[in-house]
């Protein structure tokens, strides 16, 4: 599952990368810096798997990931192939999710393509490329589907339904997964299409230092225009990020912090907002050689959990053993919490909930 870092170029999109990966995805003053889109294993920052550290003093510890992609920046016209716009629009029908990257912040000294800083301006300008490229695919869609239906296939006529209130909404600038179409539809006959304003989105606002805390208008401005989209607002200072991930140790980051008024680096929210974008969440194993957050899709079964370790755990499951994470972190161990009788055995219909801690019986 991979999330892709997308906006109008200069606006901070590889320095943002760079933070989160460590990569060093080149960052130049100028646009289509970046041409091939570097991809970043990036570990998801959770307090529950420092904690289960500390208790369970483990040989080592491994955190969850997630695939964060930087694409290259869209231009106007990108959708008719302006800039590099079709290798960049392909490479975002590739992601699961979008983290779209918008200027807030003054600064005569970079560059802005538009001539000047507008968040709202440039989050349509994104859009409409978008919107202009899943206008192509409905389209190409419906003139195999209306053959059919014409033909009085009702599972064709039923399609062609679904294809038109898509093209009628993209072409009155309406992204395709703000589009009021009922579940079964959507999983039926708009997923398979994979329609680039359909993925989740997660905007964020880039803003200087002095707005890192508390925004600034340009993120009021983006929060109000979202607000339909029903998505998240991020507010992220991306050029103090970069500083504080250059300092050497932690105490020398938290300190800088502090300075600004934050508990935690901006970056660490956004790979969560990501994780919880893309559909995602962990359990955890946790012994004295490992402890390891494991990363599954929401609503997985305890046999499709087991299965990220090794396909034969699953094929072979028997039953799992269950310690919610909040009566682990309570009873300090794992004897003490059966002697407190928290223990639960699950069988192959449990759903497995974010912070389990969980050991597999199975027989291959």
């Amino acid at each position: 599952m991979k999330a892709g870092i997308v906006g109008l170029p200069n606006v901070g999109k590889s320095t943002l990368f760079n933070c989160l990966s460590n990569a060093k995805a080149q960052s130049a003053n100028f646009p289509f810096c970046t041409i091939e889109p570097n991809i970043g294993v990036v570990n998801v920052p959770d307090g529950r798997l420092e904690k289960l550290e500390e208790l369970v003093s483990p040989e080592r510890v491994l955190p969850a990931t997630v695939d964060i992609v930087d694409i290259a920046g869209l231009v106007k016209g990108a959708s008719k192939g302006e800039g590099l716009g079709n290798q960049f629009l392909g490479n975002i029908r590739e992601t699961d999710a979008i983290l779209h990257v918008l200027r807030c912040f003054d600064n005569d000294n970079i560059v802005h393509v538009d001539g000047s800083v507008d968040p709202i301006r440039d989050k349509e300008t994104i859009d409409m490329e978008l919107q202009l490229k899943d206008l192509e695919t409905v389209d190409k869609k419906l003139e195999k589907v209306k053959k059919a239906s014409r033909t009085g296939n009702k599972d064709a006529q039923k399609e062609e339904a679904v294809l038109v209130a898509i093209k009628t909404g993209l072409e009155s600038g309406t992204s395709v997964r703000a589009i009021e179409i009922s579940e079964d539809d959507r999983a039926e006959f708009v997923k398979p299409l994979q329609f680039i304003t359909d993925k989740p989105v997660l905007y964020v606002c880039n803003v200087d230092e002095g707005a890192a805390v508390s925004g600034n208008a340009y993120v009021e401005k983006v929060k109000e225009n979202v607000a339909v989209e029903n998505a998240e607002v991020i507010v992220l200072a991306v050029g103090t990020e970069a500083d504080i991930t250059e300092l050497e140790t932690y105490e020398e980051r938290q300190m800088f912090l502090e300075d600004l008024g934050l508990d935690e680096p901006g970056s660490a929210k956004l790979i969560r907002g990501a994780y919880k974008l893309l559909n995602l969440e962990t359990y955890f194993t946790a012994g004295e050689k490992e402890v390891r957050a494991w990363t599954i899709p929401v609503g997985a079964t305890a046999p499709q959990a087991a299965g990220v370790i090794h396909t034969d755990f699953e094929k072979g499951f028997i039953r799992a053993e269950v310690i919610g994470y909040e009566d682990y972190a309570t009873y300090g161990s794992e004897a003490k919490v059966k002697e407190a009788g928290k223990m639960r055995v699950e069988g192959k219909e449990y759903i497995v909930k974010d912070g389990d801690v969980m050991h597999f019986r199975f027989n291959v």
